[in-house]
């Protein structure tokens, strides 16, 4: 009987699959690899009686790599790494993978390929078509196209197969060299550079990697950029005038306006004017309807702000888990830069399939009594895969935990995008004092719409007194305040995503990888609010490449590789040309880098001088122990700057970004290990800002110490100074590490006060 391979991504696609296929019947087996089970079942296949035999990579198979005459960092000239021979290899962990797929293919007529359907899933496709041609090479390959593992798509994908797409195939390969090359290169040129210059903190049994990659620094570049506008940022003052109003025992505020003025005596005089004049005018009245717009077809951009803004989530934790509800049949296919549904689909159907939900059930009954689904589209489609929506009715009995939290939030941000907008009566209310004139809203909410079952939004009544057209009075206040500009905020994750998304940096299914990378090297660290803020050691590269006259740490070189790569995917340019055209351009940046690399060790020197006990630059590929002593060990795993990259879709769905570790990480285990001290722990965890009309505000500093202490205030004279020539406080560590217990020495002003300093000291052992 005619055998044939299915191969999905992942266990569970191919689990599900084969359910779907078998009608649940199928017979499962161990292969080589205790996670990727094999699944046979009879069936009818391309009108002949066939065994399927279903089974599963987990990501990439193979790793793109040096030879290993180019592993000697002191005696190979980098340069060497632009065009030296790679070859591409199976990966250690992956070896059972690959047993079980040439035992397969062996016997196997036909080989159906059912990895994810988008550029990093055509290529994985590509790794198993060669990995089971070599064991027989007359086995017929198929693409099976499909965005949701359920029975309609795999039949549909089924009946329609078709073949790889080695455009898109080789668009991968060439992504994968250039970020090998190119990370390689700059990784060993800055890390031997400040390895000599810094080797008690970076050289010796520390032997720490700073690595690059063309994606991670300009996404480090956008963290750096909105930290130094906060520091640069001059304050002014500025006064505006207001108006309080007290008619039927309700207060009413007008906004001036001019909103604001930043001459205070001008101000004063229009205050006195209206002071003056005495009498209010009610000038104009208008009322509209206003509408509060529902969302647009979710994408994945649009899903990872929500669950990192809303659900609190970090954006890799997000997609993993939505990753996890498509393999098991629950959302649609996550990676998806479309937000407009194609017009053959039946959202009825998904519509009601909530209806017996106890939470959202009778708000998806009112979508159908009233005539059925009306999605707000967008105006993206990658042409792949319709916008996440949710494929089956599901309890907090079925999911648990945040599985729920981001189920829950497809399916109420799908309710509420087929559904409609909120509607309601906006009143605007003039008033005219003098020659100044003011103005109040008020919003009267008639028709809540989507509003309903999307919590994640808000929109809220303002109730305003009855006033009338040409109505006056003299009762009221004329009112003077004095402000400053602000600075905008530190970026949060999804900050970082929306410019990633803006500037072109790596794609929807990759910006969340890049963000961790940063974090896992830490040149960048959270703090508790949830903002970014760069490690000495992240600012001195950008600084340090700023100074040679490069833009590295700006989007428009990775963008325009991002965008010759879909060229590449489209067929208008081939693989060689890209790869050609961008070595050339970095090849030529490494060189004059090469000549100027003293700007890189001479920014790190500026930042570790700033500082009394420089013990950690920041990290930036390994970590630094405690105590500021070079002795004690160091863990650092091999990294693909030493002439090795890894493409386990488990480790970054984007492949060799940059220079990252060989072997494939689990969740968690990059950082928070013993001996480590935070990324961020040299830095303040708020930019010190530029002068003000008042003078130089400054920053809050953060505890030193592993981050957090307890003290009281100094009274000794024999305390050190700190920077604000008064005696410190003496505090000791809380924070559970080597360092718990042991004293330091902080500025005595309170935490929050705006000219506390940022002084750490430790007590001597």
């Amino acid at each position: 009987m005619r055998r044939v391979l299915f191969v999905a991504e992942k266990n569970d696609v191919a689990k599900g699959i084969s359910n779907i296929l078998s009608k649940g019947q199928s017979n499962r087996r161990d292969g080589f690899s205790k996670y990727n089970k094999i699944y046979s079942f009879p069936m009818e296949f391309h009108g002949q009686q066939s065994v399927i035999a279903t089974t599963s990579v987990s990501g990439h198979l193979m790793n793109m790599d040096f030879g290993p005459e180019m592993r000697d960092w002191q005696n190979v000239s980098i340069e060497r790494l632009f065009d030296a021979p790679i070859c591409s290899t199976v990966n250690a962990e992956m070896k059972d993978i690959e047993r079980t797929l040439v035992q397969e293919a062996r016997s196997a007529s036909t080989l159906v390929l059912w990895t994810d359907c988008d550029r990093e899933g055509e290529n994985i496709g590509d790794e198993i078509r060669r990995a089971c041609i070599k064991a027989n090479p007359k086995i017929d390959v198929y693409r099976a196209k499909f965005s949701e593992v359920t029975a309609a798509a795999i039949y549909k994908a089924l009946r329609e197969l078709k073949r790889l797409d080695m455009n898109i195939v080789n668009a991968v390969y060439c992504r994968m060299e250039l970020d090998l090359r190119i990370g390689s290169a700059f990784t060993r040129l800055q890390t031997l550079h400040l390895r000599r210059c810094f080797a008690a903190l970076l050289g010796g049994q520390n032997k720490q990697v700073i690595s690059y990659g063309s994606c991670q620094f300009p996404t480090l570049g956008f963290v750096v950029e909105r930290y130094k506008t906060i520091e640069n940022f001059i304050k002014e003052k500025f006064w505006k005038l207001s108006v309080e109003h007290v008619k039927d025992d309700s207060k009413t505020e007008f906004i001036w306006d001019r909103e604001r003025l930043f001459d205070k005596t001008i101000v004063e005089l229009l205050r006195d004017d209206c002071i003056f004049a005495r009498t209010a005018r009610v000038e104009n009245i208008i009322s509209r309807q206003k509408n509060k717009w529902r969302p647009a077809a979710l994408d994945t951009v649009e899903f990872e702000k929500l669950a990192v803004r809303k659900l609190r989530l970090s954006a890799k934790v997000a997609m993993g888990i939505a990753e996890k509800l498509y393999s098991t049949g629950w959302i649609s296919y996550p990676r998806t830069e479309t937000n407009k549904f194609p017009p053959n689909i039946n959202l009825a159907n998904f519509v009601d399939m909530q209806k017996d939900n106890p939470m959202w059930g009778s708000f998806a009954q009112g979508i159908i009594n009233a005539g059925g689904p009306t999605p707000r589209n967008g105006s993206k489609s990658d042409q792949a895969h319709p916008p996440i929506h949710p494929l089956k009715a599901a309890t907090r009995d079925q999911l648990h935990g945040d599985e729920w939290r981001v189920y829950e939030l497809v399916v109420r941000h799908f309710l509420a995008c087929v559904s409609k907008d909120a509607h309601g009566l906006e009143t605007r209310i003039s008033l005219r004092i003098g020659g100044e004139r003011f103005t109040t809203t008020g919003l009267q909410i008639e028709d809540l719409g989507y509003l309903v079952v999307y919590p994640y939004d808000k929109w809220t009544d303002k109730a305003l007194p009855k006033y009338n057209y040409g109505e006056t009075f003299e009762n009221h206040k004329v009112l003077m305040s004095e402000s400053q500009t602000q600075p905008p905020p530190l970026l949060t994750e999804a900050d970082l995503i929306a410019l990633m998304d803006k500037f072109g940096i790596g794609t929807d299914a990759t910006h969340a990888e890049h963000i961790e990378k940063i974090k896992e090297r830490q040149y960048v660290g959270v703090n508790p609010t949830g903002h970014f803020i760069p490690g000495y050691l992240g600012l001195s590269l950008v600084d340090g490449y700023d100074a040679m006259g490069f833009a590295m740490s700006k989007p428009q070189m990775r963008a325009n590789l991002e965008q010759q790569l879909v060229l590449i995917s489209q067929g208008a340019r081939t693989k060689d040309e890209v790869l050609k055209e961008q070595l050339q351009r970095y090849r030529r940046i490494f060189i004059i880098a090469e000549t100027k690399i003293n700007n890189l060790s001479q920014a790190f020197s500026r930042y570790m001088n700033n500082n009394q006990n420089p013990r950690n630059p920041g990290g930036g590929g390994g970590n630094l122990p405690r105590g500021g002593h070079t002795g004690g060990t160091s863990t650092s795993s091999t990294t693909r700057g030493a002439g090795s990259s890894n493409f386990n879709r488990g480790t970054s769905r984007n492949g060799p970004d940059d220079v990252s570790n060989q072997s494939r990480k689990r969740q968690g285990d990059a950082s928070d290990k013993e001996n480590t001290v935070p990324h961020y722990e040299m830095v303040l965890d708020q930019p010190q800002q530029g002068r003000s009309t008042r003078g130089r505000g400054r920053g809050r500093g953060i505890n030193r110490g592993g981050g957090s202490g307890t003290g009281t205030r100094a009274t000794n004279s024999a305390l050190p100074l700190c920077k604000c020539k008064i005696p410190s406080v003496e505090k000791t560590t809380t924070k559970e590490g080597v360092n718990k217990g042991r004293k330091f020495y902080t500025c005595s002003k309170e935490i929050n006060a705006p000219d506390h300093c940022n002084f750490f000291l430790w007590q001597p052992r």
